[in-house]
């Protein structure tokens, strides 16, 4: 099977059957498939993301795809992080507009990281491994993961699950809204802290 045809495999029917197919492992599926994305960018998330709310139901279809996709996002960053210096992430490195990527994430942390992965359309894997490749760390992209996924992940699972209440019910999209910003300002206090911490604990050294 080529990479085309396995793209096309991948449609809603087909992801729901598969689950049902190995429902006998409970959520393992749910989880599998959302992770699995994370090292196959060419694998359609929200269909998976869709697929786990209808089989599960909203809430614990969007705990699986929200644990899965949070997971496989660490894992990546941490192989990128932990081998970052092989010979053919090197070359990567060395290329201008990730050089500009890896500082620009360097220098704003965890906020517009937040924000870009709260969107469903941002390439997760070109952010996992840019921020694996930089001097982010790794509990502040962490943060930015846990949060900017959760979002992410629950607008796609309410979405997928009753794509018509977005219109009926404005009060829900409303809330989902709120979520949004709470989650970014407890985020930003939370990076405060952090930085205040990192601080702290390595003082800045004055020449005599």
């Amino acid at each position: 099977m080529d990479l085309e045809l396995l793209k096309a495999w991948f449609t809603l029917d087909n992801i729901l059957a598969l689950i049902e197919e190995y429902r006998s492992f409970g959520p393992l599926p749910g989880i599998l498939l959302p992770l699995l994305e994370a090292f196959l960018p060419f694998l359609p998330l929200f269909l998976l993301v869709m697929a786990n709310a209808n089989a599960f139901g909203l809430w614990l279809g969007f705990l699986y795809s929200w644990i899965g996709t949070v997971g496989g996002a660490m894992l990546v960053f941490l192989l990128i992080r932990r081998y970052g210096q092989a010979r053919f992430l090197r070359l990567i490195k060395q290329n201008n507009k990730v050089q500009k990527l890896m500082a620009w994430v360097e220098k704003h942390g965890f906020g517009p990281l937040f924000v870009l992965l709260c969107f469903p359309f941002t390439p997760s894997a070109i952010v996992n491994i840019v921020a694996g490749l930089s001097r982010i760390s790794i509990a502040q992209y962490a943060l930015a993961i846990i949060t900017g996924k959760m979002v992410m992940v629950f607008t796609m699972s309410f979405v997928g699950y009753d794509i018509t209440s977005l219109v009926t019910k404005p009060i829900r999209t409303a809330i989902v809204a709120v979520i949004i910003i709470i989650l970014w300002y407890v985020g930003k206090r939370i990076e405060v802290k952090m930085n205040m911490s990192v601080e702290k604990n390595n003082p800045p050294k004055y020449k005599g």
